[in-house]
C-alpha cells in the first residue's frame, strides 16, 4: 500500500472521528450550573459527575462554576445565565415571594435535608441553652440564614426574638469577633463557621453549637434548583442530571476521603484535610439524616415544605407565601429505591 493511499485512509478515518465527536457533540444539551460558593468539600459530587462522565453519560454538557451566594445562584438562574443552579430553599421562597410574576424557579433535588444554620457559642460566657443566650450579643451578615431566621429559632426554644443584641458584620469578620470575645455567639453555617473558628484557634470543646434542626427549626437547606423555562423545554436533561448527581452522591457518601480528589481536581490550592472533614461535617449534620435515609435522598415531606414556607414568609416578612409547588417538584427526581443511596453505619 503506498504512502499516499494509507496518509488518504489515515486522514479520512480521523476525519470520521472528528465528524462523530462533533454530532456527539451537538446532540448534548448544555447545561451551565452555578454553585453557591466556591470550590469546597460539599461540591465534590457535582465535580465527581462531570469527571467521571457521568452527565455525559446522560448526553449532557455540564458546566460548573463557583458561585458567591445562594442569592446569587438563584438571581443567575432567574436571569437565564444559567439553567441550573445550588441554593438555599428558603432563599428561593423568599426570591419567589417577591417576585411572583417574574422567572419560574423550582427546587428539584433537596441536598441539604436540614438548613446548616447554627449557633456557636463561647461557654465561657456562660452559655449552654438557647435560654442562656437572653442579654448576649450575636454577630452575622445581613443575608447569613441564621440571622434571617433567628425568629423561628427562638419561637422554638421560648425565647424572645427581641432578647438578643445583634451586630450585622461582614462575613470575613465574624468568627474573629467571636474569638476576640467581642461578641458572645455568631449564626453561620455549621461546617463553614465551626472550621473558619478552628482556624482561628478556638477549639470546638470552648463552644456550645446549637444547629438549628437540632432545636425544633424544620427548615430545608440547599437544594439544587432549575429554571421553569429548561425544565419544561428539556424535562429529560433534567432527569439525566439528577441521576447523574444522585449516581455522583452515593459514591460521595461511601468514600469521602476519594470524593474530594475531584475538588482538588478542580481548585489544587484547597487544603485537602480541611475539605474532607468539611464534607463529613456536612454529610452528618444535614445530607445523612434519618429522613433522608428513611425516604430517600432529594425527595422533601410535603407537610413539612409547606410548613418551612410559611415559617420563612413569617420570619421574613415576605409580601406572599409561595404555594408548595412553585418551591419544589419531585417530577424529575429518579425512583425512591434508587436514591436510597445512604450506606450502613457503623455500628
Amino acid at each position: 500500500m503506498s504512502r499516499q493511499l494509507t496518509a488518504g485512509l489515515l486522514a479520512g478515518a480521523l476525519g470520521l472521528s472528528l465528524l462523530g465527536t462533533a454530532v456527539a457533540q451537538a446532540d448534548e444539551t448544555r447545561i451551565r450550573f452555578q454553585l453557591d460558593w466556591r470550590f469546597e468539600g460539599p461540591s465534590a459530587p457535582f465535580l465527581m459527575a462531570v469527571e467521571r462522565g457521568y452527565f455525559a453519560a446522560e448526553g449532557l454538557n455540564v458546566q460548573i462554576d463557583s458561585g458567591s451566594g445562594s442569592a446569587g445562584a438563584i438571581n443567575r438562574v432567574a436571569s437565564g445565565a444559567y439553567e441550573m443552579g445550588f441554593g438555599d430553599l428558603n432563599a428561593l421562597v423568599e426570591f419567589l415571594a417577591e417576585n411572583p410574576d417574574g422567572p419560574g424557579i423550582q427546587g428539584v433535588y433537596v441536598v441539604y435535608d436540614g438548613t446548616p444554620a447554627s449557633v456557636l457559642a463561647r461557654k465561657d460566657r456562660g452559655i449552654e441553652s438557647p435560654a442562656d443566650l437572653a442579654g448576649k450579643a450575636l454577630a452575622a451578615p445581613a443575608f447569613d440564614t441564621g440571622y434571617r431566621a433567628w425568629g423561628i429559632f427562638a419561637a422554638a426554644n421560648d425565647l424572645e426574638a427581641g432578647a438578643v443584641e445583634w451586630q450585622n458584620v461582614d462575613p470575613a469578620l465574624r468568627e474573629t469577633l467571636l474569638v476576640r470575645g467581642d461578641v458572645d455567639a455568631i449564626t453561620g453555617f455549621y461546617f463553614t463557621s465551626l472550621l473558619n473558628l478552628e482556624g482561628r484557634g478556638m477549639s470546638e470543646e470552648q463552644l456550645t453549637i446549637m444547629p438549628f434542626p437540632d432545636y425544633g427549626v424544620p427548615l430545608y437547606g440547599n437544594a439544587i434548583i432549575a429554571s421553569e423555562a429548561f425544565s419544561e423545554a428539556n424535562p429529560e436533561a433534567v432527569e439525566g442530571f439528577l441521576r447523574a448527581f444522585n449516581r455522583a452522591l452515593a459514591e460521595t457518601l461511601a468514600d469521602p476521603e476519594g470524593a474530594i480528589e475531584y475538588v482538588r481536581n478542580r481548585d489544587a490550592l484547597i487544603d485537602v484535610e480541611m475539605e474532607t472533614r468539611r464534607l463529613k461535617l456536612a454529610i452528618d449534620s444535614v445530607i445523612d439524616t434519618e429522613e433522608a435515609r428513611a425516604n430517600g435522598a432529594g425527595d422533601v415531606d410535603e407537610q413539612r415544605l409547606r410548613e418551612a414556607i410559611q415559617l420563612v414568609a413569617d420570619a421574613y416578612d415576605l409580601p406572599s407565601v409561595p404555594e408548595p409547588e412553585r418551591v419544589f417538584t419531585s417530577r424529575f427526581l429518579p425512583p425512591q429505591e434508587e436514591r436510597m443511596i445512604f450506606p450502613e453505619r457503623a455500628e
